[in-house]
């Protein structure tokens, strides 16, 4: 368990330190402290989900018996993802630090620092709270309480970070300002479609995949299994539609601004409006 949570410990922020640095002294680019923050804590965001996702996916399709199987790949990648989600509680603070002082607050004192750390904390508090959850109580249930069962969902769980690197790059298009691009919007349609199937179909799909073990249909499996582990998942769950909800949201702006943009190039063109609506 030290050396996969010390390797952890190592690769994440040092992943973080050398692009920053990178994207800041290499000759080619010379990027802005701020610009080389975000973005370089949005490549270990993406880096950290390709891992997880590529270990979950070897990891489920090993384990042919679904609550006996083990795969080494789960405990170590369990205790080597932990230190990620300390670390990216301290990046995502440093990313609202920059913003903060790009809007214009330039001061560094205690008084401007508690208010940013306010800020943060009003704005990022329920992924903030995700991974304190995910560090205090999934990590001991995954490493002691779980005694080696279960694998193959475990390995379910760690493919739901597929659709982080869509909501990532997503976030950078959008914060350059590059919503009205075609890369802006074919992500969007895979951000959406990943983050459905892989974040909220997950949790049906493991309730059926139990129901078909145990020979029971599945509106009978949550009434199956002890409470806990419909309470668990009722709690993973919750922020996984909260924040569908908020992309849904942003595309159906994206997708109305677009109208919008159409109809009035259309009326500029000398189109009535009647005629603009057909043009779409």
């Amino acid at each position: 368990m030290f050396h996969a949570l010390v390797a952890g410990g190592i690769v994440f922020p040092g992943l973080f330190l050398l692009s920053k640095n990178g994207l800041k002294w290499l000759p080619w680019l010379r990027w802005e402290e701020a610009d080389a923050v975000i973005v370089s804590a949005r490549l270990v965001s993406s880096v950290q989900a390709i891992m997880a996702s590529t270990v979950g996916y070897i990891v489920s399709s090993s384990c042919k018996h679904i609550i006996d199987d083990q795969h080494w790949l789960t405990s170590t990648y369990t205790q080597f993802a932990v230190p990620y989600f300390i670390y990216d509680i301290y990046a995502m603070f440093l990313c609202h630090w920059h913003k903060y002082r790009v809007k214009g607050h330039e001061a560094v004192g205690t008084r401007s620092l508690r208010t940013v750390t306010r800020a943060y904390l009003h704005k990022e508090f329920l992924m903030v709270v995700h991974h304190l959850f995910m560090v205090l109580v999934c990590f001991p249930v995954s490493v002691l309480w779980r005694q080696g069962k279960g694998d193959f969902f475990l390995g379910c769980m760690l493919m739901a970070e597929l659709s982080t690197p869509f909501v990532c790059l997503g976030k950078v298009l959008i914060l350059y300002k590059q919503q009205h691009t075609l890369l802006h919007k074919v992500n969007g349609v895979i951000m959406l479609v990943t983050f459905f199937c892989c974040r909220i179909l997950l949790f049906p799909y493991m309730y059926w995949v139990y129901g078909k073990y145990v020979g029971i249909p599945l509106y009978r499996v949550p009434f199956s299994i002890p409470a806990e582990y419909n309470l668990g998942s009722a709690i993973l769950m919750a922020p996984q539609v909260y924040w569908f909800g908020l992309i849904c949201r942003g595309a159906y702006r994206v997708f109305s601004r677009a109208r919008s943009a159409a109809k009035e190039q259309a009326l500029r063109n000398g189109h009535r409006p009647e005629e603009a609506q057909v043009l779409e």
